[in-house]
């Protein structure tokens, strides 16, 4: 996904505003042409022809509502269909921060569409012709809280470690395949996801919360290094790595034929 006359298409959902939206300027300054997707086809026609106009991209609209099965596989044929799309960006996500007593179950249940039926199905859609091909991208856009579930609300804490998990399984399964992914862990960051979630962002620490801008420009920077899984405020890769490490290493021991003598089961 490097700086080229033409890299391909890239392929957007929930590009309407956000972090999708800066995501589109940054591809097309790459040299990709775009398919955007979101529900708002005012907003996506604004920003295709300033895409179009600042950068020389062309940016192909789909408007859609990913809760819907008929919508989601409007978006998947073209997935299947579309030799030149290079890269898919798994951006469209549903928060929410209200306690789970405090949640409504129906939100909870279109926030799971959401974030994991429609990243889940588009991936699939895109993955048999990534791999056909000997070559793609596929970046997922979760959520620090998928390694810290306490934050927010536990349903939209487990949706995103369901992306991370999926994340480093495609890459187990698809990296010797000439297929790169990543998962981007944003924490607090500047978009009307607060609004949306029910948070002011302002109530937040100032110090906490990062821009779209420097959100994308470092994810992209984290892709570019190769990383599987990157959270753009992390000091130190060494940090995530010791963690990564942890965990392989309860590997040996997560499946044995007896208990662990600790429970003292005879």
């Amino acid at each position: 996904m490097s700086n080229q006359n033409n890299a391909g298409k890239a392929v957007i959902t929930g590009a309407s505003s956000g972090i999708g939206a800066i995501y589109a300027d940054r591809l097309a300054r790459r040299g990709h042409d775009l398919i955007l997707v979101a529900r708002n086809q005012a907003r996506l026609e604004q920003l295709a022809a300033r895409i179009q106009r600042d950068t020389g991209r062309t940016a192909e609209i789909i408007v859609a509502d990913l809760t819907k099965l008929e919508d989601m596989k409007r978006v998947e044929q073209v997935l299947r269909d579309d030799a030149a799309i290079t890269v898919l960006v798994n951006n469209a996500g549903v928060g929410a921060a209200a306690p789970l007593l405090q949640a409504d179950v129906d939100k909870m249940q279109s926030m799971i569409d959401v974030n994991v039926t429609a990243l889940t199905r588009l991936t699939y859609a895109v993955a048999p012709a990534f791999v056909a091909r000997g070559h793609g991208s596929i970046i997922n856009i979760a959520s620090i809280v998928a390694v810290a579930p306490t934050i927010l609300n536990g349903v939209y804490g487990g949706s995103k470690a369901f992306v991370l998990a999926f994340t480093q399984s495609l890459q187990h399964e698809l990296g010797d395949k000439g297929v790169r992914v990543q998962a981007v862990l944003p924490g607090a960051t500047r978009t009307e996801f607060w609004d949306v979630a029910g948070h002011s962002v302002d109530a937040l620490p100032p110090e906490w919360v990062m821009s779209g801008d420097d959100l994308v420009d470092a994810a992209l920077a984290g892709f570019d290094q190769g990383e599987v899984a990157t959270v753009p405020s992390l000091p130190e890769l060494s940090d995530w790595n010791a963690f990564e490490s942890a965990r392989a290493a309860l590997g040996p021991n997560l499946s044995r034929s007896k208990p662990a003598a600790r429970f003292g089961v005879q």
